[in-house]
Parts: C-alpha cells; sequence; structure tokens
C-alpha cells in the first residue's frame, strides 16, 4: 500500500509500505501515485476533487470522484439526496446578511448556520433558536465570508447512522444502524442495538441502499440520520469513506467496515455484515488519553488507538468498543 498525505510520518503511513509526502493536489505526486498503483481511495472527504478527477483519468477512483464532490457541499448533498427521494431537513443557502434574514423568517427565526464546504465535528456551525428575524449584520463575516446554508432545525428523538458497501457487481451490504451521541459537535458513543423499531433500521438501510446506487457508488459509506417521533428518518449527512461511527464493526461483527471497503474496491465478493454482539463504541478525545492503562485491563474492550503525534482537545486520538451478549 502506498499513502499520499502532506504530513510525514501520518498515522496511515504508520502501516503503510510507502509515503509519499506531498500536496493533495501535488501533480507530480499524484502521478507517481497512480502510476504505482492498481486503485486509489481516499480516508477523509476534504480531498480536492480535481485531484480524485486526475487520478480517476489514470487508474480507477472508489469511491467515484461524483461522490466526493457532492459530499463536500451541503446543499449539493442535501438536493443530491431530494432528487432520490431521501428526506432531509430544509435548507436555504445563504451568501450574505440579508439572505441569512430571509431564511431565518422562513424557519421561524430557528436553524443551524453552517459553512457549505470543510466543516466537519461540528466546526464552522452557529445555532439560532427563536431569534427575531433581523439584526444579523455581521454574522456571515464572522463565518469567514463563504457560502453558508441555513438548515430548519430538526425535533428528532435520536440520531442514527448506517455504514454500508456497494461491490464493482452492484451488490449491496448494509450494518446495523448506530445510535450516536455527540457532544459539541463531535460523536462521543455509538451504541449498538440502536433504540428503534426494525422498520425504521430497515427504512434506513434501503435508503443507503437507494444512495449507493442512485452515485454507481464502489466502496463503504457511511449515512447520518435523525430519527422523528414518529420513526421516520431525515438524511443528515453523507460520508463517502470508512466513518467514524462505524468504527465498532471492527470488533462486533464478522467483516469490519474496513475490510468491507477494501473487499469492494479491489473487486472481492463482499463479506457478512452480521453482528455477533452488542456493544458500545467511544472515542477518545484529547486527554481521553489518559484513559488507556484502565482500558487495556478491562476484559471485553477492543482499544484501537491512531498513531497521532500529539493530543489537543478536541482532537480524535483514538477509540475503544465495549463487547455485550447479544440481547
Amino acid at each position: 500500500t502506498i499513502v499520499l498525505e502532506p504530513q510525514a510520518d501520518s498515522p496511515a503511513a504508520q502501516v503503510a509500505n510507502r509515503q509519499i509526502v506531498a500536496a493533495y493536489d501535488d501533480p507530480a505526486a499524484l502521478a507517481e501515485l497512480a502510476g504505482a498503483s492498481a486503485v486509489v481511495t481516499y480516508e477523509f472527504e476534504n480531498v480536492p476533487v480535481q485531484a480524485a478527477q486526475t487520478l480517476a483519468a489514470r487508474v480507477p477512483v472508489c469511491p467515484p470522484a461524483r461522490a466526493l464532490e457532492i459530499a463536500q457541499d451541503r446543499v449539493t448533498e442535501k438536493s443530491f439526496l431530494n432528487g432520490i427521494g431521501v428526506p432531509t431537513a430544509e435548507f436555504c443557502p445563504v451568501d450574505n446578511d440579508e439572505q441569512l434574514t430571509a431564511a431565518l423568517k422562513k424557519f421561524s427565526g430557528s436553524g443551524v448556520l453552517k459553512t457549505r464546504r470543510m466543516g466537519y465535528d461540528g466546526k464552522g456551525q452557529r445555532v439560532f433558536r427563536n431569534m427575531e428575524t433581523g439584526g444579523f449584520a455581521g454574522t456571515c463575516e464572522a463565518m469567514g465570508n463563504v457560502p453558508l446554508i441555513l438548515e430548519s432545525l430538526v425535533a428528532f428523538e435520536r440520531e442514527i447512522s448506517v455504514i454500508a458497501a456497494r461491490g464493482q457487481d452492484g451488490s449491496v451490504a448494509a450494518y446495523d444502524p448506530a445510535e450516536n451521541i455527540h457532544r459539541e459537535g463531535i460523536l462521543r458513543t455509538s451504541t449498538l442495538p440502536a433504540a428503534i423499531a426494525p422498520d425504521t433500521a430497515s427504512a434506513a438501510k434501503q435508503a443507503a441502499a437507494k444512495i449507493l446506487a442512485a452515485l454507481d457508488y464502489v466502496g463503504v459509506i457511511g449515512v447520518e440520520f435523525f430519527v422523528l417521533a414518529d420513526g421516520s428518518l431525515l438524511a443528515n449527512e453523507l460520508a463517502p469513506r470508512v466513518h467514524n461511527s462505524g468504527h465498532w464493526t471492527e470488533a462486533a461483527c464478522i467483516v469490519s467496515q474496513f475490510e468491507q471497503h477494501i473487499r469492494a474496491i479491489a473487486g472481492l465478493p463482499l463479506g457478512s455484515p452480521a453482528r455477533h454482539s452488542d456493544c458500545v463504541m467511544e472515542n477518545l478525545i484529547g486527554d481521553d488519553m489518559l484513559k488507556v492503562p484502565a482500558l487495556l485491563a478491562e476484559p471485553g474492550v477492543m482499544l484501537h488507538l491512531y498513531g497521532k503525534a500529539e493530543s489537543r482537545p478536541g482532537r480524535k486520538m483514538g477509540h475503544f468498543t465495549r463487547i455485550e451478549r447479544r440481547r
């Protein structure tokens, strides 16, 4: 395996045969990667789309660059989902304070203002609740004068996500939905099974399969949903890659999301997504690393550290999964 990553001795490089240290859009580095690879994949969605397109002209890139392009812009993403019949929260594009005022008026003074691009783990967001629709001068400037989106506030009961894979032959394997808890915009825990009705779980898997087919996707995707009081779903976000809320699969499933992704992009048969255990996955964030010695001594815990050089507040350093007997 070969990794292209600007940071020397990156976590991925620690387990790869070779690392190319260069920017993601460096032409010479992309040519070197393409020339040495049978297939190229990506680990997060802020890789430049043009880089994926450049590689795709020379070597298969999975997931496809179109999925990356859609996931990088929240307006494009929600428009795509609505276009294939997967409902989302209502939304309005926002480019200035006047458009923000109009959008908040439409949503009765409440909403979540987000950057359209490059936001993750709660970054680039501001919540409005029952605000008067006016007096927002300087809001867009404070958000960086970048394209924004205002999403209506959703009265959801819980958040879930589905990890699903699609193979080169069009076959799909979907894992059981995880119930997710976020704090300050960062995923803290994923619990299996989720406290949802069987019909809701089935609908989430079906929506993920519909998304995969519409994108002619190959690889693993993470799809986040809001669950409403009546059990219906609103899609919140796509992640065209293996996803944090699917890390539990390495401890509680026959085939993990990581193996499943490699099977898919290599043209191998997809493995079983069956879950052999109930579990709770918890992220280790910042000073949570102090818990590691105790976790190592705890039976029934699988620990995964990422090999990041420096611990910082809000930085994901690893995760652990507690295995429980299936109920």
